[in-house]
């Protein structure tokens, strides 16, 4: 048995009353919340900036929510790209065209920029919220387009010419797309002006679908028969110089086709 003041020797000092390690390095929890007005996301950059000036030797990770915040934001733009590509795949998988995914495509800039309008005006961050209405209202504004290309086409196909069919289609289909845009505009208005626990997501959600189907109904009424048409005639012209040129395959195929 040997006294351990023979060896050592003890004394109190002062000392942080927790020692944390994060990926086995010393580190300090921090946490945060955005301003009102502000998103996390500008809440995170501004965090980053501040450490960005700290000495040498001292860096920052992100945890938690907002390391997934900061995985998933870095997929938003493969995730819209794959969105627009299963939308036409599938339209033209469904009509066996070219001609409806084409206008379609050309035509998902506006129902685009409702939302993004309606988003700004309302002061409404460009957060994950946004991003699921923006990639609800790319789904949803194609129906129009469906609605008028379709009846548009059949009218062709009983020997009307494109601008006259074209027309007639949309007269035809007015009322029934403006009476479904409608429906769904106002069952999803409850979310855009909605109160209480858990309105931020419902109003960012709302606002960005409404807005967005506000544009792609009134205004898409206007471009989705000028865009049918100047696509119907440029693969009817394509088509013609295969069959000028002599192409087998271009042999009794449709000019809308």
């Amino acid at each position: 048995m040997v006294p351990f003041a023979s060896f050592a020797s003890g004394h109190w000092t002062s000392g942080s009353p927790k020692l944390e390690r994060f990926n086995g390095f010393p580190s300090l929890n921090i946490w945060g919340e955005p301003a009102p007005g502000l998103s996390s996301g500008e809440a995170m950059q501004a965090m980053e900036e501040i450490t960005s000036r700290l000495p040498q030797g001292i860096g920052f990770d992100w945890t938690g929510l907002s390391y997934q915040e900061r995985q998933a934001g870095a997929q938003a733009a493969p995730l819209y790209a794959l969105s627009i590509l299963v939308i036409f795949l599938c339209v033209a998988a469904l009509y066996e065209s070219w001609t409806i995914p084409f206008v379609n495509m050309l035509r998902l800039p506006l129902g685009v920029f409702g939302a993004i309008v309606a988003t700004s005006l309302r002061g409404f961050p460009n957060d994950v919220y946004f991003q699921i209405g923006f990639l609800t209202i790319l789904g949803l504004s194609t129906k129009n387009a469906i609605l008028i290309i379709q009846f548009a086409q059949q009218r062709m196909e009983h020997g009307e010419g494109l601008v006259a069919a074209t027309m007639g289609a949309v007269r035809t289909r007015f009322r029934p797309v403006i009476m479904t845009s409608l429906a769904f505009f106002f069952g999803v208005l409850p979310l855009a002006i909605a109160t209480g626990a858990g309105s931020g997501a419902m109003n960012a959600i709302g606002t960005a679908v409404t807005g967005g189907m506000l544009s792609a109904t009134f205004i898409d009424l206007i471009f989705i028969p000028l865009f049918f048409v100047l696509v119907s005639r440029s693969f009817e012209r394509k088509r013609q110089r295969r069959v000028t040129a002599g192409d087998p395959h271009s042999t009794g195929s449709q000019g809308v086709h």
